[in-house]
């Protein structure tokens, strides 16, 4: 009988993490991902992960939480979480590709930039194999977007000062120098890309809602708005905070969120204006995460080893999360 209640706690257990919904943040110091309880936001559990985690994301069935570990270009592993159990799986190995960091999840496929190799990398987590990857050309392709048809991804890319624009296009066979095309030659889909000068440091951005626009941000201040379909710089906003770090929009895309890892400011921008609406300071930001659902922003402030957590009706911080040395990356499972 002792046994029989004991098996039933245990799988209750087991179910009761199947069920919740987490708040989960980045330790690098600490090299582990720490799990908190979505409401209340206190600690449950802390898994180990790499050297150097950076980046998080969980995936379309929530079941697993991948990180990216990046030691300046030179990791080559992704960690696997299991989010049902809270235990750690096999790691992916991306070589010949190093340095992941920037993530995006679409299909059962893993996208990664590997900025040690100047490339995105795409691992299709069914079979298990890195199945694809393409090179960017340029130095430091540190963050990630990937469009829900998959047509389409944008990197930033820090030392170049450069946007990417990839675009999976129909190309026509190439002419040869005869001019007469071999009788096997045939339209081929393939990646196109295209450089936008957004300036040295561009670094955090994200995209409208709409996929109208791609906001990115710069060390000197200043916000770079590009058209990704007419792929031209709209407008450059110099919002005159220095240390720009992170961007994102809020879900119904009316709202921008701005932090600087160097002052702790945090702009709340309207979008329509492009202007400053109120500025708070949250703490030296290095990552944002938006919570539609609790209207809450969490801000993973790695110099100041705390997350903020503001509350987007009044605008404020609420809390100070300590998960462990220099938090980074963060994510909500599903």
């Amino acid at each position: 009988m002792k046994f029989i209640h004991f098996l039933l706690l245990f799988c209750s257990i087991q179910f009761s993490f199947a069920q919740n919904k987490y708040i989960l943040a980045l330790s690098k110091s600490d090299h582990q991902m720490v799990v908190l309880d979505y409401d209340n936001l206190s600690i449950i559990k802390k898994i180990p992960v790499g050297d150097d985690p950076h980046e998080l994301i969980v995936s379309e069935d929530g079941e697993k939480a991948y990180v990216a570990n990046t030691s300046n270009g030179a990791a080559h592993e992704i960690n696997v979480i299991d989010l049902k159990n809270l235990v750690p799986k096999q790691n992916i190995d991306i070589r010949p590709l190093y340095g992941a960091h920037g993530l995006a999840l679409n299909d059962n496929k893993l996208w990664f930039t590997a900025q040690g190799s100047k490339s995105v990398g795409r691992y299709d987590v069914s079979s298990e194999k890195l199945e694809w990857s393409i090179g960017t050309g340029q130095n430091v392709t540190h963050l990630l977007f990937v469009t829900s048809d998959s047509e389409h991804f944008y990197t930033t890319n820090i030392e170049s000062g450069t946007v990417s624009i990839f675009d999976h296009v129909l190309l026509q066979p190439t002419v040869p120098p005869t001019g007469v095309l071999p009788p096997n030659a045939k339209p081929r889909l393939d990646w196109i890309q295209t450089l936008i000068p957004a300036g040295k440091g561009v670094e955090g951005f994200d995209v409208t809602p709409n996929g109208k626009e791609l906001w990115a941000v710069r060390p000197d201040g200043h916000i770079i708005i590009i058209d990704p379909e007419k792929k031209i710089i709209k407008q450059d906003l110099d919002t005159k905070v220095l240390g720009l770090h992170r961007l994102k929009f809020s879900f119904d895309g009316k709202t921008v969120y701005a932090v600087s890892v160097k002052t702790g400011d945090l702009l709340f921008i309207d979008f329509k204006s492009r202007k400053e609406l109120k500025r708070i300071n949250a703490g030296q930001g290095a990552g944002l995460l938006v919570d539609h659902e609790s209207n809450r922003l969490f801000v993973s402030c790695t110099p100041n080893n705390y997350i903020s957590v503001v509350d987007l009706a009044t605008q404020e911080v609420i809390k100070k999360l300590e998960i462990g040395g220099r938090p980074d990356g963060m994510a909500i499972s599903k």
